[in-house]
């Protein structure tokens, strides 16, 4: 059984630990605002909008995996897009 010191000390450092975390957080935020801002109007490619985009491809392509992987059978009609680097092109046709 902890002692109610040993308790307000925990709670007390875990606390301190989060708030520094968060005022971290934020320095950098402000600090990196302008760098966002000059990368992104650089972006004539949509390099960075794409990479923002891959882990929802990825979680998208993890969970049609795990559905196929359990059984779940899709219907006739359905289409299955293709993988990998060039999975986003089943979307064009």
């Amino acid at each position: 059984m902890q002692t109610l010191a040993a308790q307000v000390a925990t709670t007390f450092l875990g606390d301190a630990a989060a708030l520094v975390n968060a005022f971290g957080r934020i320095v950098t935020h402000i600090v990196m605002a302008p760098i966002e801002r000059i990368a992104n109007a650089c972006d004539v490619a949509g390099i960075l909008a794409s990479r923002k985009a891959a882990p929802a491809r990825r979680r998208e392509a993890t969970l049609l995996w795990l559905n196929a992987a359990h059984g779940s059978r899709r219907g006739r009609g359905s289409r299955r897009r293709g993988g990998g680097c060039l999975g986003f092109l089943g979307e064009l046709t």
